[in-house]
């Protein structure tokens, strides 16, 4: 993994990443998400465009575009980067690499024997690997070089045109206290891990989500009306409306919480940790936190497999335990753009149920879940799409 996005927010420890989780909170602070609402709406409209040529009553696999979708939002905020993987989602190398990178990660995870960097790198597949990565990081460093260069020769003029700070703009200007900035390694790192984190999770989290309301019609047409009645036929989407969903909002909590997108994590003990009944963990044990577990926990959440969205009322939260529900992780090492991913997913799902109506495609399996980095469907996700009038 490290080898693939490098040492970033995700895999750096220790003083490192304290620094480095300093310096880039300000890039998640709501006055820099508050223009990537736009974008997020531009790139839903793209997707919608391409389902609005699909027969009526067609099937699509919801994964495999959604995960278009998320990254081209995702390098438009990191990189301002406008690719056309959504049209053409073959057609760039870089693309493609980000692709094979994922489909290489999962197929090492779930080999024990790819795990030793020994053995894999004598594979074709740890072979392939180094070559995906060099594609991949080779375009995040020549456009890191290019807007480095744009600044320190003062053209401001796609700045402009842009009107907005992406991932890329606020690492290059980030600074400690005495003024020391980012490495371009450092910086190279992060937007790796950046595009890594919040690609296939939120895609994860998207597809899970329609999946859920295509399954439950009528939790489905109180978000159609709740996204018709505030948008009022408009395809964009701003700001403002994001606090204005709630319905939808609790609807994608709750598909979070029965599919979340990573539904594992490990953490690494700094130091012995000493349980109540006096037995030890020793510094340096690896531990695994069971999101998934924690969320289908009878005692939290009763009859954990039901898709209850009301479970996210104020009225039945307010008194439930802050790690009941975490599918960004908790603590100090959350999920530093869990605010960015949840206004994706926001405007993903409103915006697509105001064009169509979803139901479940009774000819295809059932989505069986698989618990990889990310959480997967076996066979896919199969929705039949229908236009609204």
């Amino acid at each position: 993994m490290v080898f693939s996005i490098g040492d970033g927010l995700l895999t750096s420890k220790g003083s490192k990443w304290h620094r480095n989780r300093r310096l880039l909170t300000p890039a998640f602070h709501f006055e820099i998400l508050k223009p990537y609402v736009t974008l997020f709406s531009q790139s839903t409209n793209v997707l919608i465009d391409k389902w609005s040529r699909v027969a009526a009553g067609s099937s699509v696999e919801l994964f495999d575009h959604v995960s278009l979708l998320t990254l081209d939002s995702m390098l438009k905020c990191s990189l301002g980067y406008r690719s056309d993987c959504q049209t053409d989602g073959q057609s760039a190398p870089y693309i493609r690499a980000v692709f094979e990178l994922s489909r290489l990660i999962v197929e090492r995870v779930r080999f024990f024997p790819y795990h030793f960097d020994f053995i894999y790198y004598l594979t074709s597949s740890g072979r392939r690997f180094r070559q995906q990565c060099d594609i991949v990081h080779g375009v995040s460093e020549h456009l890191i070089r290019q807007r480095k260069k744009a600044l320190q020769d003062g053209d401001t003029k796609e700045e402009k045109s842009k009107k907005y700070l992406d991932f890329l703009d606020i690492l290059l200007q980030a600074k400690d206290e005495d003024g020391t900035g980012l490495t371009d390694a450092e910086i190279r790192d992060e937007v790796d891990t950046f595009l890594f984190e919040g690609h296939d999770t939120t895609a994860s989290g998207i597809s899970w989500a329609l999946y859920h309301l295509a399954k439950h019609p009528e939790y489905q047409d109180r978000c159609r009306r709740e996204a018709e009645g505030l948008l009022q036929g408009r395809t964009e989407m701003t700001w403002e409306d994001m606090s204005k969903l709630p319905f939808i909002t609790m609807c994608i909590k709750e598909s979070l919480r029965i599919r979340p997108p990573v539904p594992s994590i490990s953490r690494s003990l700094t130091k012995t940790l000493t349980f109540p009944d006096g037995k030890t963990m020793p510094e340096g044990s690896l531990v695994s936190a069971r999101i998934m577990s924690t969320h289908h926990n009878h005692l939290i959440w009763p009859d954990p497999e039901v898709y209850d969205p009301l479970r996210f009322s104020p009225e039945r939260s307010k008194d439930r335990h802050h790690h009941a529900f975490v599918p960004f992780s908790a603590g100090p090492r959350n999920c530093i753009g869990q605010n960015f991913a949840m206004n994706e997913m926001k405007v993903a799902v409103a915006l697509i149920l105001q064009r169509f109506c979803l139901e479940l495609d009774e000819t295809k399996p059932s989505p069986f879940f698989l618990q990889q980095l990310i959480l997967r469907a076996k066979d896919g996700i199969w929705v039949k799409l229908t236009p609204n009038n």
